[in-house]
């Protein structure tokens, strides 16, 4: 069983992260860190792992195989970085880091403690996806020309979403769920985009409050993202080819939830469209548990720094087209 450790007591952490550990069929959660002990304590409880006051701690336990990373993104490279050096592997929330020079810094440091290192882009685990990018990849499609992907949600400036404010904490909307729709891009077409285009409204901290860009691929296909901060919530993508599409009827894109997911195919043999469902299922625990089986050496890890650098460097681009209001060419 691989031993799990926690460092900080995030959202994501408490309400998805740590139950799927504990459902986790090849682990469990050895220790939880905060700068409270108290919320360190709570989080820990049901499973009775070992509640530290501090983040160090945690890399010093040695039941712990493991370190997940939900800090601020501002704190993902030097914990990253310091979990490595403890020996542990690490699962580091998205965006990977903050910009693609830190990626590469860490990417690096994984190769040389040979441990493994991957980003909790969860959405990539879930069977529909998965089922998605098969049929795509299949040519059920046909010629992919287009992809649009959004995700959006109304957030307003205080205390508890200073991470999304503020600039040096790696704030914005592109590195905070704009990172999805690039993910899905690139992940769905399977090549990288050679150039990209973007318009962004600014908050006065510095940080992108909406932006819309546009990615060309050396295919030809084109993809459209969108992530903000300013609108109500969306979560959803569109992949049309020339013999059909993959659309959706609900905005669970990205986060279905554990119950059955589907989408909408129109295709040759639809062409008024059919709903394809699938079973319910916890993509964070499927993401855990692939950990756990890469990390014995079951499994090929899904998402290898490499890629995650390589994802960066297209938020880096689009960020860059935004602000300067040029195209970006990688």
């Amino acid at each position: 069983m691989i031993g799990w450790g926690v460092l900080g007591n995030a959202t994501i952490a408490r309400l998805a992260v740590v139950p799927a550990i504990e459902r986790a069929g090849n682990g469990f959660l050895a220790a939880v860190g905060s700068r409270s002990g108290a919320r360190a304590a709570a989080l820990a409880q049901a499973s009775g792992a070992t509640a530290y006051d501090n983040y160090d701690a945690v890399l010093a336990d040695p039941a712990v195989d493991i370190v997940y990373i939900p800090l601020p993104n501002h704190l993902h490279k030097p914990w990253t970085l310091k979990a490595l050096a403890a020996g542990k592997h690490v699962l580091v929330e998205k965006p990977f880091a903050l910009n693609a020079t830190e990626a590469r810094v860490m990417a690096a440091a994984a190769e040389a403690a040979n441990r493994v290192l991957a980003e909790a882009a969860m959405w990539r685990y879930h069977p529909r996806s998965r089922r998605i990018r098969a049929l795509v990849q299949a040519g059920e499609l046909g010629t992919i020309h287009s992809l649009r992907a959004a995700f959006t949600f109304l957030a307003q400036p205080a205390p508890e979403n200073q991470r999304l404010f503020v600039a040096a904490m790696g704030g914005g909307s592109l590195w905070d769920v704009g990172t999805y729709a690039v993910g899905l891009a690139r992940w769905i077409l399977d090549e990288e985009p050679v150039a990209v285009t973007a318009q962004a409204q600014w908050h006065s901290e510095g940080v992108d409050l909406s932006l819309v860009g546009t990615l060309r691929f050396g295919s030809g296909a084109l993809a459209t993202i969108e992530s903000g901060f300013t609108t109500a919530l969306q979560q959803t993508y569109t992949i049309l080819g020339t013999a059909g599409a993959i659309e959706f009827a609900e905005h669970d894109a990205f986060i279905p939830g554990q119950g059955p997911a589907g989408f909408q195919l129109r295709g040759p043999a639809a062409p008024a469209g059919e709903t394809i469902r699938l079973p319910g299922a916890d993509q964070y625990q499927l993401m855990v548990e692939h950990m756990g089986a890469v990390i014995q050496g079951q499994q090929t890890l899904a998402i290898p720094p490499a890629d995650s650098v390589r994802q960066m460097m297209v938020l880096d681009a689009l960020r860059a087209a935004a602000q300067n209001e040029q195209t970006i060419w990688l």
